[in-house]
């Protein structure tokens, strides 16, 4: 199996393009997940994870009190212990530090609910909105220091209909995401890193 690469995911909540990635990575995937890891160990992700056979572990970071580089030394452990070679933040809702991303420079992914480089961060699908854009999507980059960064390496678009709520937009792109960040990691295990487009 070692000739595949291993996968870590990090989720923070349900974990629904966890579960997309998981399911991809089955066949010829030049990939497979070697663990699923959170920062709550009550996330709904972990029991889906466990459910597919997955290892699963929890690094709870409230005990730090907003000390994020202890928080992360811990975090660090069972990706390293699980051999991992990629990380995808699928809904990880922890800001990660330079000194953690940098152990897994060009090796992590994200996916955003925005054409990045538009929205960063927080209620990108309200700001759409606001904004008036006639269409809206999501971004699988690499990860770099910098938030919501990093080598773009997919995107997907969809149009934003009249009388649209950002509850509507979101459950519209969400579909999307679900099959742009399995497209890239296939590409990208493979040592792809060209761009995907869906929309």
């Amino acid at each position: 199996m070692r000739d595949k690469k291993q996968v870590a995911i990090l989720v923070s909540g349900g974990g629904s393009n966890m579960v997309a990635l998981l399911e991809s990575m089955t066949g010829d995937h030049p990939a497979r997940p070697c663990l699923v890891l959170s920062n709550d160990a009550g996330a709904g992700g972990l029991k889906k994870a466990a459910a597919a056979g997955v290892a699963t572990a929890a690094v709870d970071h409230r005990p730090f009190k907003g000390d994020r580089a202890a928080f992360e030394a811990e975090l660090v452990k069972p990706i390293l212990e699980a051999g991992a070679d990629i990380v995808c933040l699928a809904g990880f809702m922890r800001v990660l530090t330079e000194g953690f991303v940098s152990q897994f420079q060009g090796r992590m992914l994200n996916i955003h609910p925005s054409l990045l480089p538009k929205y960063k961060g927080l209620h990108t699908h309200a700001r759409a909105l606001e904004a008036g854009d006639s269409e809206h999507g999501c971004t699988v980059h690499e990860v770099t220091p910098a938030l919501d960064d990093g080598p773009i390496l997919g995107q997907a678009r969809v149009p934003v209909l009249k009388g649209d709520t950002p509850d509507d937009l979101a459950a519209r792109v969400l579909v999307q995401e679900h099959l742009l960040y399995p497209a890239v990691l296939r590409r990208f295990a493979a040592g792809d890193k060209t761009l995907v487009q869906l929309g």
